[in-house]
């Protein structure tokens, strides 16, 4: 009887033992997971135009900087990366999305090789890019608010029949205009700065994951605005002088009236780790 009871206080505390190694096991977040609790804590108090503190920044973009392809639930032999039209327009994108509330947005830009997203603006917003693999052109602009605040003046020698906007060429500067490839860090633009107007060209295929805070809202004000660019030399305006050797460095731009019709983008389900 003894031998039988001290077995059976053994058999107690092994399986207390595992119970209390169960308890303590520690559960796994998935990084989408971490983003998602990130985000919500940093833009909780922003409003459209308020950029988070750059600690709040961090936060966000040192999630992101660890991200990879795995983490969202994607593979390189997957049918959003491969052209399937053999014409001159762009190839479909694909877009998967992951959250969106009124204070932020979550989603993942699927490009083949050779797709464009055009130059586009991100108004009142900060937005965070983190290119997952691939390779990837960006070029970006913010308004040249110091040389030029108003919509040009007397403009002369500028054909404007390229373009479709109803408004008139406004003068902005160049801040990025460079090749990226995965792994890089995370691009992060602002409402006034970094870049607000980007454009996308995929070198090879690439997804790019995006957080934006706040996310676009037509009724807020905040509407996706595309527009051509053209070289600073062809137009002139009277009273404004940019030196030869930065005149690369300026561009103006056009709003366009419609959507690009080159561009199609098309929804998809996320099928990544859950969000809770």
């Amino acid at each position: 009887m003894g031998a039988e009871k001290n077995g059976n206080d053994r058999k107690g505390s092994q399986n207390g033992e595992m119970k209390n190694k169960r308890k303590r096991r520690k559960v796994v977040v998935s990084r989408v997971q971490k983003l998602y609790k990130t985000c919500k804590l940093v833009f909780a108090n922003c409003r459209p135009g308020v950029v988070p503190s750059m600690e709040n920044v961090e936060r966000v973009k040192a999630v992101l900087d660890k991200m990879t392809l795995a983490d969202v639930g994607l593979r390189r032999n997957m049918p959003y990366f491969k052209s399937t039209v053999s014409s001159d327009r762009p190839p479909k994108i694909t877009y998967l999305h992951l959250h969106e509330c009124n204070k932020f947005s979550m989603g993942i830009f699927c490009l083949p090789p050779k797709a464009v997203i055009p130059l586009h603006n991100h108004p009142g917003m900060t937005v965070f890019s983190k290119l997952l693999f691939g390779k990837m052109h960006i070029k970006s602009y913010d308004w040249a608010v110091n040389l030029l605040p108003e919509s040009t003046p007397n403009a002369n020698n500028f054909d404007n029949d390229a373009g479709d906007g109803n408004t008139g060429p406004r003068l902005a500067k160049l801040k990025v205009n460079s090749k990226f490839r995965a792994p890089c860090k995370t691009s992060i633009l602002y409402p006034a700065d970094g870049g607000n107007m980007h454009c996308f060209t995929a070198k090879t295929a690439c997804a790019v994951l995006d957080v934006l805070g706040p996310p676009y809202c037509d009724p807020e004000g905040r509407h996706c605005q595309y527009y051509y660019d053209f070289p600073f030399a062809d137009l002139s305006v009277d009273g404004l002088s940019v030196p030869e050797e930065q005149q690369s460095e300026y561009a103006w731009l056009i709003e366009r009236e419609k959507l690009p019709e080159d561009l199609t983008v098309a929804g998809a389900l996320y099928g990544g780790p859950k969000l809770e």
